[in-house]
């Protein structure tokens, strides 16, 4: 998971994230350190939960409930010792003095005996270990993970519809070129949830002015990622002089309406 910070850390939109959804792969103890240092929960859909084992502060014997779970005690002394230099590297990595995505690597590679890679790797342990009872404990918890990845997986099933000239693929020989066509992509995909949220909000307040009982609960699962509606492939109609609201805004389409009309 080395690109989940660099995300998280260089978005430039403004967004102060407290929260970031990843697969099982974003359990990894570095990542999860880091993650808590920088005030961000990693929270990881966890697969195979009874394979995963537990760490304990105290001596596993002080929680007979969850001895069978707990591997082994945190290493507490190594923790104190690696605290300050955790913490200037978490620092270094929030100020950009460190790039996030090299950061994760430097953890990855150096051996064991670092004392900032043990220290992390103390760390994300007692880190992840309390994500995994909240994990157990919350429901909602295990709900909320699921539909955000799904949202994401929705994402890309967006990006793959719209990246059909290449098949899916880059084909570009330099990174440079790479890195065009993939910010192209995201550009359009961003382009297409862009339009998609401000005509769902248009459709909601225009059911709610009809006297429609709208469940509001329920907004926060619509996902602006479909794509049905656009036209990716053939001839493209441009009606310049198509009507518009006094908003600027296209009129919505009565889907009941046009049907009696026809």
């Amino acid at each position: 998971m080395p690109h989940v910070l660099p995300g998280l850390l260089n978005h430039r939109c403004g967004l102060n994230i407290k929260t970031q959804h990843v697969d099982t792969g974003g359990t990894s103890d570095h990542l999860m350190a880091v993650g808590d240092m920088l005030g961000i929960c990693i929270a990881a859909r966890i697969r195979n939960l009874s394979d995963r084992r537990l760490y304990s502060i105290a001596p596993k014997s002080s929680y007979p409930t969850l001895e069978p779970l707990i591997e082994k005690q945190v290493n507490m002394r190594t923790l104190e010792n690696a605290w300050s230099d955790m913490q200037r590297f978490a620092t270094s990595v929030k100020t950009g003095a460190i790039p996030p995505e090299l950061s994760m690597r430097r953890l990855a590679a150096w051996p064991k005996q670092n004392l900032i890679a043990a220290g992390m790797r103390e760390y994300g342990r007692i880190v992840r270990t309390l994500f995994i009872l909240d994990w157990i404990e919350n429901p909602e918890l295990r709900r909320q993970a699921t539909q955000e990845l799904n949202k994401g997986e929705a994402r890309n099933t967006l990006a793959r519809a719209v990246f059909f000239h290449r098949l899916g693929e880059l084909r570009e020989r330099t990174a440079l070129a790479q890195a065009n066509r993939a910010s192209g992509l995201n550009l359009l995909v961003t382009t297409i949830i862009l339009w998609n949220t401000v005509y769902l909000d248009l459709a909601i307040k225009a059911l709610q002015k009809k006297g429609e009982k709208i469940p509001f609960h329920l907004i926060p699962h619509l996902a602006p990622l479909g794509w049905e509606h656009i036209i990716l492939t053939g001839d493209i109609n441009w009606h310049l002089n198509m009507s518009k609201t006094t908003d600027g805004y296209l009129p919505l389409r009565i889907p009941a309406e046009e049907l009696l009309a026809a």
